[in-house]
């Protein structure tokens, strides 16, 4: 089984030059830049200090040339890049970054989104911006689920299903999507037999079983 950084890395295409925004320890560039899946990484966070953490992982790479830390609020700093990962943030501050980058022009051609929450939001800022959703699916490590998103350059339509689920998660059915499906079908069933429920919110839940029904029964 794939570990968090590892699961990352393997949704990043070979590329030139790659940014990780947001970058916490730098494993991710670390990974990258030793497997040659790019030449150059620039790592940033908007505080110096959290930074030198990346720094510190990447000390060698950085006396090399081949990767730059940059103190950045999302890509406002940034050299232009191939690639960037935007990861274990919220929903809400992901499209945050990508539409603040898209007013300016300086988005990636390509975008590798692990939001923590608002999927659907994160889809929808992602196709909103120009971009085709080429992967998108659930993955199971350590007890949690994330969802990753990628995407590149592109028009692109999400069907319902789509946007809340994940392209990869509805077409393809994989096992770690069936399993969260069912189990936040069972969550699901519980607040609804929980009651005390306005009827809006019970029959919100009640379809939101029935759609998880779908994938949870595969």
């Amino acid at each position: 089984m794939k570990d968090r950084i590892e699961e990352l890395v393997s949704a990043i295409p070979y590329t030139d030059t790659f940014a990780d925004v947001g970058c916490d320890h730098g494993y991710v560039a670390e990974a990258m830049l030793k497997s040659g899946k790019c030449k150059k990484a620039f790592v940033s966070d908007v505080s110096e200090k959290c930074l030198e953490k990346a720094k510190k992982l990447l000390s060698d790479f950085i006396s090399a040339g081949s990767a730059e830390a940059v103190v950045s609020d999302g890509f406002e700093k940034l050299p232009e890049c191939d690639c960037a990962l935007i990861a274990g943030m919220g929903g809400e501050e992901i499209i945050k970054i990508v539409s603040a980058a898209a007013e300016k022009g300086v988005l990636p051609d390509t975008l590798v989104l692990q939001p923590m929450k608002n999927f659907d939001r994160v889809r929808d800022c992602c196709v909103k911006n120009g971009y085709k959703i080429k992967k998108d699916y659930v993955f199971y490590v350590k007890d949690k689920y994330y969802f990753l998103i990628a995407a590149e350059r592109g028009e692109d339509l999400l069907s319902d299903e789509e946007r809340e689920f994940g392209r990869t998660n509805v077409s393809e059915r994989p096992s770690d999507f069936v399993r969260y499906a069912r189990e936040e079908k069972e969550k699901l069933a519980q607040i609804l037999n929980a009651g005390n429920l306005g009827e809006d919110e019970r029959n919100k839940i009640t379809n939101k079983i029935k759609r998880l029904n779908e994938y949870a029964d595969s």
